[in-house]
């Protein structure tokens, strides 16, 4: 029941977050993100953070369409911030050597050195953390 209700809640902040990505500028709602911070914290990740990362992988499944790094990295922030868990949003680009494409730009949610959702090879240099 409890990862049910973790899927759903995952579904309506994933919802949440395509739309506010697809209708407004971030200016307008990056205060729900927290304040831009310099560097990680040092906290540890556990399992029920996780867990979170997982239901928010199974809503994006579950919704028409697509949902890209940045909604899935937005809606598992929201979520673990509402715990009071010390997440960091984080958004980076490719170093301008290796720019050119559509895929140019990332996000990811991390706790410490773990990154939840949006781990990637690509030498991604981050332009803002959020926290």
């Amino acid at each position: 029941m409890r990862w049910r209700l973790s899927v759903l809640e995952a579904i309506i902040l994933l919802v949440m977050a395509r739309l506010l990505i697809s209708a407004a500028m971030l200016r307008r709602w990056r205060g729900t993100l927290g304040r831009p911070v310099g560097q990680a914290n040092r906290a540890t990740a556990t399992q029920a953070d996780r867990t979170l990362a997982r239901s928010i992988e199974r809503a994006a499944q579950r919704l028409p369409g697509t949902s890209k790094c940045l909604p899935r990295a937005v809606a598992l922030h929201w979520m673990l911030r509402r715990r009071g868990r010390p997440s960091q949003l984080v958004i980076a680009a490719l170093p301008e050597q290796d720019r050119g494409t559509i895929d140019d730009l990332h996000a990811w949610t991390e706790i410490g050195d773990e990154i939840l959702i949006g781990a990637l090879a690509a030498p991604f240099r981050p332009v803002v953390r959020f926290g």
